[in-house]
C-alpha cells in the first residue's frame, strides 16, 4: 500500500508540475489583460477631458485667426518718407530691397525713382523695418501672398504701399482669437464696438 501511494502522490506533483507553465501563462495573461484595461481607461479620460474644448482648425478662408501685434506679414513702404539711404539694403541678409535712385546735384541729395521687393525671395526678418531710419517701412498683418506666378510677388512701390484691409474689419469672413479661439461675429458689429473688440483683445493678450 505505501508504494502505492507513493507512486500516486509522485504521479500528483508531476502533474503538478506539468500545469505550472499553463497557470503562469493564464497569471501573465490576466496582467497583461488588466494592463490594457487600465491604457484603454486612460485613453478615455484624455478623449473626455477634450469634449468641452473648442476645435482648433478653422474654416478656412471665410474664419481667419486674428494675428499678433508683432506678426511679421507683408511689408508696407511708405514712398514720401523714403530717402534712399538704402540702409535696408545693407542690413538685409540677402540684399533684397531694390532700390533706384538719382542724385539731384542743385541740392546735393538723392532722389527715390524706384522702390522693389520679391517676396518671393523675402524671408521676413523685419531687419529692414527696424533699422529705416525714417519709419517708411512697416510689417503688416497680410499673409495670403500665393500666386500661380512667382513674378507677381515682386512688389514696387505701389503694391507696397496699400494697406491690407485688417482682420477685424472684414465684414467678408469671422475673425477669430488666436488666444482662445473663440468667434466673434463681425457682422453683428458696429466700427465703434469693433475698435473696443480690438482694444479688449490686446488688453487680455498681453495681460499676464
Amino acid at each position: 500500500m505505501s508504494n502505492k501511494r507513493k507512486k500516486h502522490q509522485l504521479i500528483y506533483f508531476i502533474d503538478i508540475y506539468d500545469m505550472l507553465p499553463m497557470i503562469t501563462g493564464f497569471m501573465n495573461y490576466g496582467q497583461q489583460t488588466l494592463r490594457a484595461a487600465r491604457y484603454i481607461g486612460q485613453g478615455f479620460m484624455i478623449t473626455l477631458s477634450h469634449i468641452n474644448r473648442l476645435p482648433v482648425t478653422i474654416q478656412y478662408p471665410y474664419e481667419k485667426l486674428i494675428t499678433s501685434e508683432r506678426f511679421r506679414g507683408r511689408i508696407h513702404f511708405e514712398f514720401d518718407k523714403c530717402i534712399a539711404c538704402e540702409v535696408c539694403v545693407r542690413v538685409c541678409p540677402i540684399d533684397l530691397p531694390v532700390v533706384d535712385w538719382r542724385l539731384k546735384t542743385d541740392i546735393k541729395k538723392k532722389q527715390l525713382l524706384n522702390y522693389s521687393i520679391d517676396f518671393g525671395v523675402c524671408i521676413f526678418c523685419g531687419n529692414c523695418v527696424e533699422y529705416c531710419p525714417t519709419n517708411c517701412l512697416s510689417m503688416t498683418e497680410e499673409y495670403e501672398l500665393s500666386t500661380y506666378d512667382r513674378h507677381e510677388l515682386n512688389y514696387n512701390q505701389i503694391a507696397l504701399g496699400r494697406l491690407p484691409i485688417p482682420v477685424i474689419e472684414d465684414y467678408t469672413i469671422q475673425a477669430i482669437k488666436n488666444f482662445t479661439q473663440s468667434k466673434i461675429g463681425i457682422d453683428k458689429k458696429e466700427p465703434g464696438e469693433l475698435k473696443k473688440i480690438t482694444k479688449g483683445i490686446i488688453q487680455k493678450k498681453f495681460d499676464f
